[in-house]
């Protein structure tokens, strides 16, 4: 696969990483798994990095998920080492992280959103996880994330009952943590992770594992 799929921009300590298969509904390819723990291993150990954001290429969509085309219970289900590993490492990355959510987030693009830190969307998004109509598992600590922002409730709505949230129906539940027009979303990524990109790097990630204690 190329590593044009998956896109990484640095600036200082900032990194931006791109799902670049926008033919394809940005849909998550085995050798984009690939490319996006190695990216989230190199993160880990960088001593500048405060600020890491994922987005998709496009305006249509975020991600749309695993891509089904490879997705089998044998290689490529949710559940498997490399969609575990890669959810770990993006959990425990020692600086901010932030889903800006450009359209779509469906299936194991929620996995990604879920590990972030702060989940920032457009009006047009719409999130699901369409695990059971799928016949395939969920990412580890998924259900365990969603329950913890937004109730069991509401978490079975979204994995049992097929429920397609729209952003604002999502920011109301907690799934989201803003939603803001296109035009002002990269606006308010940038207002989001400046604290971050000033502060000292020991200080921020003991602040981070305080937020995420039980997540």
């Amino acid at each position: 696969m190329s590593t044009d799929h998956v896109l990484l921009n640095k600036e200082g300590g900032l990194w931006r990483v791109t799902l670049n298969r926008p033919d394809k509904a940005n849909a998550l390819s085995d050798g984009m798994l690939h490319r996006l723990s190695d990216i989230f291993s190199d993160a880990a150990s960088d001593e500048d990095l405060r600020v890491l954001v994922i987005t998709g290429a496009g305006e249509r969509v975020f991600c749309a998920g695993a891509d089904l085309s490879e997705l089998n219970t044998d290689s490529d289900d949710p559940a498997n080492q490399v969609w575990r590993d890669l959810a770990e490492k993006l959990a425990t990355l020692p600086a901010l992280t932030i889903a800006m959510i450009n359209g779509s987030c469906i299936g194991g693009a929620l996995m990604l959103a879920l590990g972030c830190d702060i989940r920032i969307a457009v009006p047009e998004a719409a999130f699901g996880y369409p695990v059971l109509k799928n016949g395939v598992l969920l990412g580890t600590r998924d259900a365990a994330r969603m329950r913890a922002l937004m109730g069991p409730g509401r978490t079975s709505m979204i994995i049992l009952g097929g429920t397609r949230a729209d952003a604002h129906e999502a920011c109301a539940w907690g799934l989201v943590d803003r939603v803001v027009e296109r035009s002002e979303l990269d606006q308010a990524v940038a207002d989001l992770g400046a604290t971050a990109l000033d502060a000292d790097r020991a200080h921020l990630i003991t602040l981070k594992q305080r937020c995420r204690e039980d997540m």
